[in-house]
């Protein structure tokens, strides 16, 4: 498949991210600790009116670098966290449901062991594995949030965004 849209890799910065949300490296955490070994919220997610977080693994597989959906959450973030390799994140700012702003999408190198916390609304989809062939991906939600707090769009073909190196 080819596609002329594409997008460029960018680098995690506090910066850069700031419009989608924040991260924190969980690996070798810096900020403040409550004595030596415990650092203390390295990270806040907002979970809505749900009252309990669930976790989940997602697997992700090496496959073409093609941006062909987008779903977004609307009354809660998101927190991913790569275990064991990095990967590449899609997002573009919140927005009305109708209307998702594929000009705006932007691609973040995430190193395995940061935790990326997702504002509500922020438009995303599944990681790509960036070098490794496979790699999972702890999620964080409220309970049931893919149930009934899920917008999911398929990008047209014709509007598919690859993904290319910076």
């Amino acid at each position: 498949m080819s596609t002329n849209k594409k997008v460029k890799i960018k680098e995690l910065t506090v910066e850069g991210f700031m419009p989608y949300g924040s991260f924190a490296n969980m690996v070798k955490p810096t900020g403040p600790r409550l004595g030596k070994a415990f650092c203390r919220d390295m990270a806040v997610m907002t979970l809505g009116q749900a009252n309990e977080a669930a976790f989940s693994v997602t697997e992700v597989q090496k496959r073409e670098n093609i941006i062909d959906a987008m779903e977004c959450h609307a009354h809660t973030g998101e927190g991913m966290l790569p275990l064991d390799g990095d990967v590449l994140v899609h997002v573009a700012p919140a927005s009305r449901i109708e209307d998702v702003p594929l000009d705006q999408v932007e691609v973040f190198r995430v190193p395995r062991g940061t935790l990326l916390v997702l504002r509500p609304g922020v438009w995303h989809c599944a990681p790509f594995a960036d070098k490794a062939d496979e790699v999972h991906i702890l999620v964080v939600l409220p309970e049931r949030t893919y149930a009934n707090d899920i917008y999911f769009y398929v990008i047209p073909k014709d509007q598919q965004i690859r993904i290319v190196e910076a």
